[in-house]
């Protein structure tokens, strides 16, 4: 298998664990969001995921958005909406929905969820990141002036 397939599966095998870690946060919510249960700083914590997600798929140009941390042939280092800021706003948004859902809950084995989650997009963050390096001359700077997924912060 050549580097760019093993870069093609290790990226598929992350998506995958990614996916089912955000189903099954979601579905320990489904219960008490029926109830209309879940706690005003869950719910706002969701909401600001979401609207920072919305914000950062609008940044991307129409069709170059990627799911696996492999970068696309074609692309390019995106720099404008919240990627100013930080380099990874859609991981940074789905950990801000997975704490919202555990904060709802506050069951040990969602905070145990959630930390698997974050590790797979921390994973998914450093190889993306080399990889990027690879491809992008101008990435390195863009690294060097830019959080991962906090701004200012982390």
């Amino acid at each position: 298998m050549n580097p760019d397939q093993q870069r093609k599966h290790l990226g598929s095998l992350l998506v995958g664990l990614q996916f089912g870690l955000i189903l099954l946060l979601g579905s320990c919510v489904v219960p008490i969001a029926i109830q209309g249960e879940v706690p005003l700083g869950a719910a706002l914590m969701a909401a600001a995921g979401l609207a920072l997600a919305a914000w950062a798929l609008w940044a991307y140009p129409p069709g170059s958005f990627n799911i696996r941390p492999t970068p696309r042939a074609d692309g390019h280092v995106v720099q404008r909406g919240p990627y100013r800021w930080i380099r990874h706003p859609m991981y940074s948004s789905i950990a801000l929905c997975g704490l919202a859902c555990a904060c709802a809950t506050q069951q040990l084995w969602v905070w145990l969820a959630l930390a698997a989650l974050d590790l797979v997009l921390l994973t998914k963050a450093l190889l993306e990141e080399r990889w990027m390096a690879q491809q992008y001359p101008e990435y390195t700077d863009y690294r060097a002036r830019t959080k991962r997924f906090v701004p200012w912060l982390l």
